[in-house]
C-alpha cells in the first residue's frame, strides 16, 4: 500500500474545499488548486467560517482550526501534484474540462499515483482515457458536506486495477470513512443512482403544482423518515450539479424517468443554485 503524506485536490468548489479540509483534519498535508485567485479566496474563506462556526458551538477549540490551516496551502494552477502522493479531482460535471485536468495530471504525477475523481455520474473509463495509466483512475465519490458524511462510494473504470481499488478503500477508511465499493462501473453508482430518481420526483412535484417545497419536504421527512427533505437536499448537492447528474442519467439510460422539469433549468439560469447562491427552491439570504 502507497505511504500517502501529501494529498492535493483539484477543485475549489464546496465539495473539493470539503475534501480537501477533510484531509486536513485527518492529519494529512493537502494542497487545493483552482484556475482563478477568486475561487482560491473564496474556498479559504468558506473553510475558515466553516471552522469558525464550530468554534462558536464548542466543538473545536482556535488551537484545532489552526492545526487544520496550518495543513492547508492553496494555488492557481496544478504543479503541486508534482510532489502528491494521492489526487482527487473535483471540478464541473464535464467530461472535456475533466479529461484536460486527467491528461494534465497525469503529465505532472509519478507514474504509481492514484488518480481519483469525485464525479457523481460520470463514465470513469471515458475520463481515464485521458490518462496513460487507466489502472490508477478510479472514483472516489464524496458526500456533501464531505467533513460530516460517512460514506464514500469506490467505483472502478474498466482498467482500474484491483490494487488501486483496495488502496483507494484504505485511504477513504484513513480519512475516518465507511466506504462502499462497487464491483463494477454502472452509471451513477449506488446512491446518486436510486436518490437521483428520487430528488427529481421532488422537483417534478413542484413543476406540476401538486404541493410547495415545504409541504413536500415535510411530507418525506414526517412519512418516509428523512432527515433532510428532497428540495432542501437538492439545495444543498446544488441545482447545476443535480441537472448535470440527471442529464447524464437520462442520456446514458436513455430512461425518460431521468428527465428534469422546466423549473430546474429557470432556477439555474436565473443563477439560483441553492445554499450556495443564496437561493434554490429556498431562499437563504437571512
Amino acid at each position: 500500500m502507497m505511504d500517502i503524506k501529501k494529498v492535493v485536490v483539484v477543485g475549489s468548489g464546496t465539495m473539493g474545499a470539503g475534501i480537501a479540509q477533510l484531509c486536513a483534519q485527518q492529519g494529512f498535508s493537502v494542497t487545493v488548486t483552482d484556475i482563478s485567485q477568486e475561487f482560491i479566496d473564496k474556498a479559504r474563506a468558506r473553510i475558515e467560517k466553516g471552522l469558525d462556526k464550530r468554534i462558536a458551538k464548542g466543538k473545536i477549540s482556535e488551537d484545532d482550526k489552526k492545526a487544520v490551516l496550518e495543513k492547508m496551502s492553496f494555488e492557481i494552477g496544478n504543479q503541486a501534484a508534482k510532489d502528491a502522493d494521492f489526487v482527487i479531482e473535483s471540478v464541473v460535471e464535464d467530461l472535456e474540462i475533466k479529461s484536460k485536468v486527467f491528461a494534465e495530471l497525469n503529465d505532472l504525477t509519478r507514474p504509481e499515483v492514484i488518480l481519483a475523481t469525485n464525479t457523481t455520474s460520470m463514465s470513469i473509463s471515458a475520463i481515464a482515457k485521458a490518462s496513460s495509466r487507466p489502472d490508477k483512475v478510479i472514483q472516489m465519490h464524496f458526500f456533501n458536506p464531505p467533513t460530516i458524511m460517512k460514506l464514500v462510494e469506490i467505483m472502478p473504470g474498466e482498467k482500474t486495477s484491483r490494487q488501486t481499488m483496495d488502496e483507494a478503500e484504505q485511504f477513504a477508511r484513513s480519512l475516518g470513512k465507511d466506504p462502499v465499493v462497487c464491483e463494477k462501473e454502472a452509471p451513477a453508482g449506488i446512491v446518486s443512482r436510486v436518490l437521483g430518481q428520487l430528488l427529481n420526483e421532488a422537483t417534478w412535484l413542484v413543476e406540476t403544482g401538486v404541493a410547495k417545497p415545504a409541504d413536500i419536504d415535510k411530507a418525506m421527512k414526517l412519512g418516509a423518515g428523512h432527515p433532510m427533505g428532497p428540495l432542501q437536499l437538492v439545495d444543498m448537492i446544488g441545482l447545476d450539479v443535480h441537472r448535470a447528474k440527471m442529464q447524464t442519467l437520462r442520456k446514458v439510460l436513455d430512461d425518460p424517468r431521468y428527465q428534469h422539469p422546466p423549473v430546474v433549468d429557470k432556477l439555474v439560469e436565473e443563477g439560483h443554485l441553492g445554499k450556495k447562491s443564496g437561493k434554490g427552491f429556498y431562499d437563504y439570504s437571512e
